[in-house]
């Protein structure tokens, strides 16, 4: 298929409503108010109609108000002035800003003040999205062809190269640039959200314009050209055409979402076929976000089930307990994750993603579980990961047990800084939803709704998660009839209870459920629900034995000591809880004066813990999982611990040299040398690892004339490419592919050398070379034993 026959406003789209998005009579529905082709079982409302109150979302809001006004917007576009030939007005950002992914922030950046405009009513953030459109839009006139962008060379390299078929595409890099339609649907998105948001007809046309520009690149591309193209992470540039097709009804911009339908991916995923292993997370969630924008309005049924079938497998089969997914940025198999816990889980974006490929299924069904995940996602992964002090934002949030927070530089811009400054902008957005005469209490935050279409304010006065149970009150000048559906948490196992103006509903669904109350309302009705929390475990799906403990809708986390404290951090110093019990009333107690807070008495090895809210624990070490033995399982434990400290003593007692990575005089003493090398930490462990392109080497001292061996110590797990190669004296010894193996611990790998080796002054040169587009290591140590 080519996409030459594009000609504005003459292509016609089958908008046909799918069958599933029918509805009987009976049921309650609504058709949104724009170009939707399907009808909808609830809506959103418009996020000035919700104003927080006193609590944990209001106080993150007001952080991120800080954080947002002490961005410079001049820095953040200053590249995209530069790209345009005008001189810069200031020096730009760094971190990613000083990459080929340049100008991703600003789009970020665009989105969130809208967002915190409508959130807030704060003038100044109209002003700056404003001053951000006019800019903009003269680096667009500056160019004169509709084409904006911040990366070095982006235009010519997009034009000359991509557009007529020399395609050179890799996972994060397109003909040298780094994610160049990532970052440009940012920057449409907000630009849609200045239009939408901030009524800037500008940003509307500026948007066309560089979409019409976008056009040029992609429309004489083959099926073939464009699949090999989208090997490169795109984002969700199909959600900012199709929004793009819903503000102004010109159909081209639909139909280029043709242009970027990843085919090996969506295909199997509309056919419920599982291909997320090994794939990287967050290049694949956006694209489901613009599948279900596009389903809405085109009413394509395909798009739909792909989007349905993700959202499945990602909650319910690559999820840990607080609703974040993915190691190291990537998915693993499905329902293993016991050997998936490090300082690189669950990227923030993914959630940020998630919620919003959420909202958009709540709305088509008001599915209980969907409100369910999105308290678990909300409450566990996103509120936790923003410093509760200065608002700093977290990109991975660590499940390592033993691990600790590391929150960032605000100033040193990645992915997660910018999806951070959305995050804490739109809590409004998914606490309420409607349809023409029911309103669905989707989250319990203390917040006040003014329901215009019905006249009616409702008042949720509550402390929760502090408190077990809300409180709504209802302002009206004159009685409405309206059925108001209150969400019956999963996790309420114990029951709720629900009165009237103090007269007891009768409860007859069970957890994971909204409650009917169909009435007519009267100014100053006062509906109270109580929802007593338990605690109890969620297990590993591949370990009945490695737990977290939940209480209500919490993740609580046990507190291990200080952030610098080492010890905590290797796993033989995370307790171990001993209990034939496996619940956790049984050998868990309140702390006095603390809400959510317990500790566990005579069953922690070697010493008890205390545990707490996740999203309450910053600047401490901590475990979310744990592992939980019987006698017999923890005798089985020690055999298999005191057999791994034997394998240990085993290859001390025959090491001829050793080698730490990453440490000073270690690497002189081993004549250490390298290019496209880094040193970083894994479980305050040190090591070295080649970039793309790099390579290094040092020297092992051996014994001439007797069997040797080479051993190396790598950690499992790691899902990046780690293909290379280990030379020794130049010749190849071995190929080595660490992805993925023997995840979830430490372990050496013995090579075992030449016996014709030639040694020079009892050394040998060690050297690793990746393969083309892979990495050489992490490499903890390196060891020459005696075989």
């Amino acid at each position: 298929m080519q996409l030459k026959s594009l000609i504005k406003n003459t292509v016609v789209l089958g908008l046909t409503c799918s069958v599933m998005a029918c509805c009987s009579p009976k049921e309650s529905r609504i058709e949104a108010d724009g170009r939707e082709v399907v009808d909808f079982k609830v809506l959103t409302f418009p996020l000035e109609d919700v104003k927080l109150l006193d609590g944990p979302f209001k106080h993150a809001t007001e952080l991120n108000v800080q954080s947002l006004l002490n961005y410079e917007p001049d820095r953040l576009l200053a590249k995209f002035r530069s790209e345009a030939g005008l001189e810069p007005k200031a020096e730009h950002y760094h971190g990613w800003e000083d990459n080929t992914i340049a100008g991703h922030s600003l789009g970020h950046y665009l989105s969130a003040i809208c967002m915190m405009y409508k959130s807030t009513g704060n003038e100044e953030f109209l002003n700056r999205a404003n001053y951000i459109v006019d800019q903009l839009e003269e680096c667009q006139n500056s160019d004169g062809e509709g084409y904006i962008g911040a990366f070095p060379d982006g235009k010519r390299i997009l034009e000359e190269e991509v557009a007529k078929g020399d395609i050179r595409s890799q996972g994060f890099d397109l003909n040298g640039i780094w994610v160049p339609y990532y970052t440009q649907h940012k920057v449409m998105m907000g630009l849609m959200d200045a239009y939408e948001l901030c009524g800037n007809q500008k940003a509307l046309e500026i948007n066309k314009k560089f979409a019409d520009w976008l056009l040029t690149v992609v429309k004489d591309l083959n099926d073939e050209q464009i699949q090999k193209m989208l090997n490169c992470e795109y984002g969700g540039i199909n959600e900012a055409l199709a929004e793009l097709y819903a503000v102004t009804g010109d159909t081209t911009y639909m139909k280029m979402t043709d242009a970027f339908y990843h085919k090996s991916i969506l295909d199997p995923l509309s056919n419920h076929e599982d291909i997320l292993p090994g794939k990287h997370a967050n290049t694949q969630v956006p694209k489901l976000v613009g599948l279900a924008r596009i389903y809405e309005l085109t009413g394509n049924q395909k798009d739909r089930d792909a989007a349905e079938f993700f959202w499945d497998r990602v909650v319910n089969h690559h999820s840990y307990v607080t609703g974040g997914h993915c190691n190291h940025e990537y998915f693993g198999a499905p329902d293993s994750l016991r050997d998936q816990l490090s300082d690189g889980t669950t990227e923030t974006c993914n959630v940020y993603n998630m919620l919003k490929l959420s909202s958009h299924m709540f709305s088509w069904e008001a599915q209980p579980e969907v409100a369910d995940f999105y308290e678990r996602a909300l409450f566990n992964h996103i509120l936790s990961s923003q410093h509760p002090e200065d608002g700093r934002v977290i990109y991975n949030l660590s499940l390592e047990m033993g691990g600790h927070k590391i929150y960032q530089d605000p100033q040193w811009f990645t992915c997660c800084v910018g999806t951070g400054m959305e995050n804490h902008s739109k809590y409004g957005r998914n606490i309420y939803y409607h349809n023409n005469d029911e309103l669905y209490v989707s989250q319990y935050i203390a917040s006040e709704l003014n329901w215009k279409d019905q006249g009616v304010k409702i008042i949720q006065k509550t402390q929760y998660p502090d408190e077990q149970g809300t409180q709504l009150t209802i302002k009206a000048d004159k009685a409405k009839q309206f059925n108001l559906l209150l969400r019956y948490p999963y996790w309420a196992k114990s029951g709720i209870e629900i009165t009237v103006n103090d007269k007891a509903i009768t409860v007859n669904q069970k957890p994971g459920s909204f409650v009917s109350i169909n009435r007519d309302w009267k100014d100053g009705d006062v509906v109270k629900l109580k929802m007593p929390f338990d605690l109890r475990l969620e297990t590993m799906p591949d370990d009945s034995n490695r737990v977290a403990i939940m209480y209500g809708p919490l993740v609580l986390a046990g507190d291990l000591g200080p952030e610098n404290d080492p010890k905590v951090s290797e796993l033989m110093y995370v307790p171990v809880l001993m209990s034939e019990s496996r619940s956790p009333s049984d050998w868990m107690e309140p702390v006095a004066g603390k809400p959510n807070t317990f500790k566990t008495h005579d069953v922690g090895r070697p010493r008890d813990v205390v545990f707490k809210p996740f999203y309450q624990t910053h600047e401490r070490r901590y475990s979310v999982y744990f592992d939980l033995f019987d006698q017999a399982d923890w005798d089985q434990q020690q055999a298999e611990y005191r057999a791994k400290q034997e394998q240990k003593k085993k290859i001390d007692n025959m090491t001829i040299d050793f080698f730490q990575l990453g440490e000073m005089q270690p690497e002189r003493d081993h004549n250490y040398d390298g290019e496209k090398v880094f040193v970083d930490q894994f479980k305050q462990r040190r090591y070295r690892q080649a970039d793309r392109g790099g390579w290094f080497s040092f020297d092992m001292t051996v014994y001439s004339g007797q069997p040797m061996a080479l051993v190396f110590e790598y950690w499992g797990g790691f899902p990046w490419s780690l293909t290379f190669d280990i030379f020794v004296n130049d010749h190849k010894l071995v190929t080595e592919n660490l992805k993925n193996k023997r995840p979830g611990e430490f372990f050496y790998q013995i090579y075992e050398l030449p016996d014709n080796l030639t040694v020079n002054g009892g050394k040998v040169k060690v050297k690793l070379v990746p393969h083309e587009g892979h990495r050489a290591g992490p490499v903890f140590s390196v060891r020459t034993i005696k075989r």
